[in-house]
């Protein structure tokens, strides 16, 4: 039969026309409370949509053993700037969506490298040992004699087996403030439901409930349509969780559907809410979309046509800000909610943002307000409670004594630092959760959990079809989910590599506290190119990412074990 299956590593992206490297390695170690991920990598010239491939799986962890196929989606724009530290330039097919396997069975292409994902979900209270994980695929022999390519004359079984080490100790809990921006109006236009539907709430519940098992803590919080990635003039659907009156001249507010997302998101596992921006993007000169009824009527009172510091607008935050804080502490909520006022200034919008703070911190001083800015002025003036610089600035602001250190990335740097582009190597993905480690970031922001419309939100794209929004951004750069069938998210490759970097801090957590934090940040230089660690100077190579948390994992074994 030709057929051949290969153990890789979960950092491998299998590409349809090139063989895949082996995993050497035939026993892994791992945390209680950790996710363990590997890949099986398959080629044959079967006709998988012709016979269905049964997958099954054979080890004492069976039950929390998750297979998934992986599929391809194009990749066909590419910044103008690359580094060496890519899969490839060229246009093509990329592995990225993990899809669920059809009633345990497998489909693949036929002639092209194919690959399955295995999630091992090691619980806390498992037993330390080795545990052998095996997987196995039934494949069907089809007569060589004949041309009838649909007639089985039996099944031939291909079977992989990866050991892990369990380690005696457990995944500390995370400490990482991690959100990445949930746009529920990219469910609506995709999905074809109304905002605050039971459709809606049905998929952002689902949504979030991804979010949150992928260690996304934080929910982006539309009290407003958020005045973000949208052209002048133009506007986003409404998906404004307060609903705001104004009758004669006064402002009434109703905080219900705000109420009931809290819960929804507190539910699916979210413990922080920041509150969308009450400036817009790229220098707060104007306000965001607001609806309201006045005098009886629906109407958009605030938009890019009112200036951030008009009369008006100075007078609805007067009214809202102290309704809204008023809501926030009746809930409990003051010490998990975050304010932004506008996204990405840079120094020619000083003075806008100046006044924006203003207005804010008359009613907020004692609540954090952060946001996505790469200067330090807006700190050093007092702007800004908590800046979030790029990664590749974050080194101005390590002098700062910040309240918590952010960080975040976006449609760049696409050179020399960490980042997670689909054409990207897994391993630039992985070793982010070192760096945060590192630099003792606190706090993690990228905008595109779900962003599913051009650039500028001008029109709704397929994910599965375009993944750079239209020719705008890195592929993958909006998203780390694709819309699946029934309002239910499919997962990205991505997604789960960088589950894994925030597991790879939490082990450094654990070890720290077994070592102290000097040597182990000794550790990371010695395994950086450079000796010593930085944003641009980090482990690279598949190899090197995976003997780096061997090492990690090694350390935390022998030093419980001599503390015993």
């Amino acid at each position: 039969m030709n057929f051949k299956t290969m153990l890789c590593s979960s950092l491998t992206k299998v590409l349809p026309q090139v063989e895949p490297p082996a995993l050497k390695r035939k026993i892994c170690s791992v945390l209680k409370g950790e996710t363990f991920s590997f890949q099986i990598a398959c080629l044959g010239k079967v006709n998988w949509f012709s016979h269905r491939v049964p997958v099954t799986v054979e080890s004492e962890l069976k039950k929390y053993v998750h297979v998934r196929s992986v599929e391809q989606v194009p990749v066909d724009w590419f910044p103008n700037n690359l580094d060496q530290d890519i899969i490839s330039d060229q246009i093509g097919f990329y592995p990225d969506v993990l899809r669920e396997l059809e009633d345990g069975c497998y489909r693949g292409h036929r002639n092209i490298w194919n690959a399955l994902w295995v999630d091992v979900k090691v619980p806390k209270n498992c037993k330390p040992g080795k545990y052998p994980v095996t997987i196995t695929l039934s494949v069907p022999e089809i007569d060589p004699a004949t041309d009838a390519e649909f007639i089985e004359i039996g099944r031939k079984d291909f079977s992989q087996t990866l050991t892990l080490e369990v380690i005696d100790a457990v995944l500390p809990p995370q400490k990482l403030k991690n959100t990445h921006w949930f746009h529920s109006d990219c469910l609506m236009s995709h999905y074809g439901f109304e905002a605050f539907s039971p459709e809606y709430w049905k998929c952002v519940a689902a949504f979030m409930r991804t979010a949150a098992s992928h260690g996304i803590n934080m929910i982006l919080t539309p009290v407003f349509t958020p005045p973000l990635d949208t052209r002048v003039g133009g506007e986003r659907p409404t998906v404004q969780l307060v609903k705001v009156k104004c009758t004669k001249g006064k402002y009434s507010f109703d905080f219900s559907l705000l109420e009931k997302w809290i819960t929804v998101a507190k539910k699916a596992g979210m413990k922080y809410f920041e509150m969308s921006h009450l400036f817009t993007q790229w220098g707060a000169g104007f306000t965001p979309k607001i609806m309201a009824v006045v005098n009886g009527k629906e109407k958009r009172i605030f938009g890019w046509d009112v200036k951030a510091d008009s009369k008006e607008y100075i007078a609805f935050l007067d009214a809202f800000l102290p309704a809204l804080v008023q809501f926030i502490d009746a809930n409990g909520l003051r010490d998990n909610v975050y304010f932004h006022c506008s996204d990405e200034p840079s120094l020619p919008h000083l003075e806008n943002y100046t006044k924006a703070s203003n207005l804010l911190r008359k009613y907020l001083k004692d609540y954090r307000i952060f946001d996505a800015l790469s200067k330090t002025d807006f700190y050093e003036k007092g702007l800004i409670t908590i800046p979030v610089p790029c990664e590749n600035h974050l080194d101005a602001f390590m002098e700062f004594d910040v309240p918590e250190r952010w960080t975040y990335y976006c449609c760049e740097p696409a050179t020399e630092c960490s980042n997670r582009f689909i054409y990207m190597p897994s391993s630039r993905n992985r070793i982010f959760g070192s760096l945060l480690y590192y630099y003792g970031v606190e706090g993690f922001l990228h905008w595109g959990f779900n962003f599913y419309y051009s650039c500028f939100s001008s029109f709704k794209v397929d994910p599965y079809v375009e993944t750079s929004a239209h020719f705008s951004y890195p592929a993958g750069d909006g998203f780390l989910v694709y819309p699946g069938a029934g309002g239910k998210p499919e997962d990205s490759l991505r997604l789960e590599v960088f589950f894994h970097a925030l597991q790879d801090q939490r082990a450094l957590d654990l070890l720290e506290q077994l070592i102290g934090r000097e040597k182990v940040c000794k550790l990371l230089d010695q395994a950086s190119p450079d000796g010593k660690m930085s944003m641009a100077h980090y482990p690279i190579g598949e190899k090197a990412v995976l003997d780096l948390r061997e090492k990690i994992n090694a350390l935390i074994k022998k030093n419980l074990s001599s503390s015993k």
